[in-house]
């Protein structure tokens, strides 16, 4: 297990106060021992809680050209034929995953190929399952040319927590299927929007894995 490297300067900042303030605590509240401790204890629980959503667990990461990778941890909560108006223009199968802030907030590519279009969008914070939050909140919208030929769009959608949304791709760049193309800081969403002959392999409410778990297969 590391820490993800968007965490560590947060973390590390979020540790420096946290001392601070229960080192002053001690030094000027000397007298009421059991709340310092209590809060040395919420300091540390706090501390915690933070650090679990930075984490980077180790992943096998599972490759295929035509199958259709978790982009990232959660649960799916959208499977649907859609209108995708800003890339397609026309109806693509919609497939979402919504992450909790409890999960790895790390974003994944969910196929190998070329990035042919990239946009960032600021907007609102919308909670992350709300139906327009994929058009009205924050979000990077990437669109890769398969190795497999099939065009994949994704989203990474912020929510009403998330506040932070990281990208490490651009227009042109090539992609590897599993490796990291983002992250989200806390709750948020992850859009894909593939074929409409795509193969499903996930349903609805289902937990996935980023990296690992076969959400699709494309027809080549």
């Amino acid at each position: 297990m590391k820490v993800h490297k968007e965490g560590r300067r947060i973390l590390f900042f979020t540790m420096l106060a946290l001392l601070a303030i229960n080192l002053l605590l001690f030094k000027f509240n000397a007298g009421a021992e059991t709340f310092n401790w209590i809060f040395v204890g919420a300091s540390v629980v706090a501390f915690l809680l933070l650090l679990q959503f930075f984490r980077s667990p180790f992943r096998n990461l599972l490759t295929h050209e035509d199958l259709l990778i978790a982009p990232a941890d959660g649960k799916v909560v959208v499977i649907e034929d859609v209108h995708e108006p800003e890339y397609f223009d026309d109806v693509r199968k919609q497939i979402s995953i919504f992450m909790s802030p409890i999960n790895v907030h790390i974003t994944r590519n969910p196929i190998s190929g070329i990035v042919r279009y990239f946009k960032y969008h600021p907007g609102n914070y919308l909670v992350a399952w709300h139906p327009k939050s994929s058009t009205k909140n924050e979000r990077t919208t990437v669109v890769v040319q398969s190795d497999a030929g099939p065009m994949v769009l994704f989203r990474q959608i912020a929510g009403a927590m998330a506040r932070r949304i990281v990208w490490y791709v651009n227009e042109g760049d090539e992609v590897s299927q599993g490796e990291e193309f983002g992250f989200i800081k806390f709750g948020s969403r992850v859009d894909l929007f593939v074929p409409v002959d795509t193969e499903v392999k996930v349903q609805i409410g289902e937990k996935v894995k980023g990296g690992e778990t076969v959400i699709a297969q494309l027809k080549i």
